[in-house]
């Protein structure tokens, strides 16, 4: 099978590493996911139909030693130039929104709900007719978010099938948009472990995880696509609607009612009430700015994502 992939200009796979690292960077934070900036930069079919271009044809060929019919057929270069953008930004972005998770968590929290917020809107467009089951989906994808990011975190082991699982998990996680692969991870409890294994290149840990996370989309980007192809309205109100219910955990004002110790020691919220700030100080105007401008820059970045390049 032919495929005219090679032909696109350097610029165009500069401009995928670039939408690559956005999505990395949304990734880094829990509760916020990379697939709902797919949406926004228009990559998310063609990032799913990429991942599923790898399948037992493709294998056979590897196998076979034909690698020259094996590129042809995957999307090797596309798939390559967003998976670069996505490791430049967890790898030069974990320390920086792990000390902004920690010490600014309301006006970080306040930037990526407005991002969300516009997410949901750009997204919803892309259903012409919004008909009973198309809400019905909507509102099925809201309220099982809602719930599911309501859930309490649990202590796990730390052995390596539970890794390899973890990564899988969270790599379906995060092509779903509203679905952060690092809350999944926080859920799991392996978030905190995650970002220490980023932070001080513990490869062996990493590797595992990217094991199930390989594993992982593999599979799942199958049925995906499918859906896409077969009930494509349908499935991208489901999108829609698990954005929507993911605000629940990107709500910047929070009241801590429960904690916990992780595996360092460090107490990590276990319960948390979403509640509204309780006085009206310089913090609060800047976090209603920094909603207003996460809008906004989704909003450009939809229109810039948008022009022919």
């Amino acid at each position: 099978m032919k495929n005219a992939k090679t032909q696109r200009p350097f610029f165009h796979y500069l401009t995928l590493a670039a939408k690559g690292f956005c999505m990395g960077a949304s990734d880094v934070v829990p509760g916020v996911s990379g697939g709902t900036m797919a949406l926004i930069l228009g990559i998310y079919e063609d990032l799913i139909h990429a991942i599923r271009s790898f399948d037992l044809p493709s294998l056979r060929l590897l196998l076979g030693f034909r690698v020259r019919d094996f590129l042809n057929r995957v999307s090797y270069q596309f798939l390559a130039a967003v998976g670069t953008g996505i490791l430049i930004a967890i790898f030069s972005l974990a320390k920086v929104l792990s000390w902004l998770l920690h010490n600014k968590p309301v006006l970080i929290w306040s930037f990526f709900f407005g991002l969300i917020l516009a997410s949901i809107v750009i997204v919803s467009r892309r259903v012409k007719n919004w008909s009973p089951s198309r809400w019905a989906s909507f509102w099925t994808g809201a309220l099982g978010a809602y719930f599911l990011v309501g859930l309490v975190p649990v202590s796990t082991p730390e052995k390596a099938w539970f890794l390899f699982l973890s990564g899988a998990v969270a790599i379906c996680a995060m092509i779903l948009p509203g679905i952060s692969g690092s809350f999944m991870l926080v859920l799991l409890g392996k978030y905190e472990f995650v970002l220490e294994a980023v932070n001080h290149r513990d490869l062996l840990s990493l590797g595992i995880l990217a094991g199930g996370a390989c594993a992982g989309i593999v599979l799942f980007s199958r049925l995906l696509g499918w859906l896409l192809n077969k009930y494509h309205d349908v499935t991208v109100s489901l999108l829609a609607g698990l954005m929507l219910g993911s605000l629940r955990k990107i709500w910047p004002w929070k009241e801590t009612a429960v904690t916990m110790k992780d595996g360092y020691g460090k107490l990590i919220p276990l319960i948390e009430k979403n509640t509204l700030p309780t006085y009206w100080e310089n913090e609060v105007m800047m976090a209603i700015s920094l909603m207003i401008t996460g809008f906004l820059v989704v909003g450009l970045i939809h229109r810039l994502a948008r022009q022919p390049e």
